[in-house]
């Protein structure tokens, strides 16, 4: 059975950090580009950033570049997003996925999701 789980959302200031993971299971990890993508409250999806299999590669929406920091442990199965100097509009639900970009078709293997908030 596969599944993704993320962690580490809550509310936080804006300026503050926060560090997301997504804990992967049920299908080869390593062999797969992952993504974050997000869903700020009454909007579409909106893809964040894309790592490759290997961790080599890595890719940023414009709105979090030079804030945000992706990364994988493929020993641990898992992906992370580094989250600095955050502004109020990063606000959104947070999901790690199976996919690249933002053809969401061609996603699988979503997970729940976690919250972030950043206000004062």
């Amino acid at each position: 059975e596969v599944q993704v789980v993320e962690s580490g959302g809550g509310l936080v200031q804006p300026g503050g950090s926060l560090r997301l993971s997504c804990a992967a299971s049920g299908f080869t990890f390593s062999s797969y580009s992952m993504s974050w993508v997000r869903q700020a409250p009454e909007k579409g999806l909106e893809w964040v950033s894309t790592i490759n299999s290997g961790g080599g590669s890595t890719n940023y929406a414009d709105s979090v570049k030079d804030r945000f920091t992706i990364s994988r442990d493929n020993a641990k199965n898992t992906l992370y997003l580094q989250m600095n100097t955050l502004k109020p509009e990063d606000t959104a639900v947070y999901y790690c996925a199976k996919g690249i970009g933002s053809n969401w078709s061609k996603y699988d293997y979503w997970g729940q999701g976690t919250q972030v908030t950043v206000s004062s």
